[in-house]
């Protein structure tokens, strides 16, 4: 894994998140959007609240502050390691997950102040995840145990994938 390639990755998509906030009309992005489906506010919440839970993961595997492990990664988490992606079918957050984080409409505001605590962490935690002790890992709901490395590269592909479901969104308003 190309670490400065990740961590570029990373960056642009959370600039990306930053500037749509300034496209998004106010009055749309509490909204739930036709046929249902998370508000922009929604995907905001999870995507920043996943975001700052994976770099706590990932502190911990680069720390070294969790169990040495030789258990890894399982079906599904090798599969997203390799093509860099989710699967193409919708996935609900396990319900233990969004029991201990919920998705909420925040504003604007706050999705502002979340996206500069992200980069903050990812600032903080980039420069040490190429030291990352191999066999520190973190169990992850649904890939099984990730370490430091694998954690921010799921953080990257976790972002992206929620890019996707913003121009999801974006595209249910155009039709109405």
């Amino acid at each position: 894994m190309n670490i400065a390639k990740e961590r570029k990755a990373i960056d642009d998509a959370l600039d990306n998140y930053r500037a749509q906030l300034d496209t998004i009309p106010d009055e749309l992005f509490t909204e739930t959007p036709p046929g249902g489906g998370w508000s922009y506010a929604e995907v905001y919440s999870h995507i920043l609240q996943a975001t700052l839970g994976s770099s706590i993961a990932l502190e911990r595997c680069v720390d070294n502050n969790c169990h040495p492990t030789k258990k890894g990664l399982n079906f599904l988490g090798r599969l997203m390691m390799f093509t860099g992606r989710f699967p193409p079918v919708r996935v609900k957050v396990p319900n233990a997950l969004a029991a201990k984080m919920p998705v909420n409409k925040i504003s604007k505001e706050e999705a502002k102040n979340l996206l500069i605590k992200c980069r903050k962490r990812i600032d903080d935690i980039a420069p040490l995840v190429k030291d990352s002790p191999p066999d520190a890992r973190h169990k992850h709901p649904r890939l099984g145990m990730l370490d430091g490395k694998q954690w921010f590269k799921f953080i990257r592909i976790h972002a992206d994938h929620h890019l996707k479901q913003l121009a999801r969104i974006t595209k249910k308003f155009q039709k109405r």
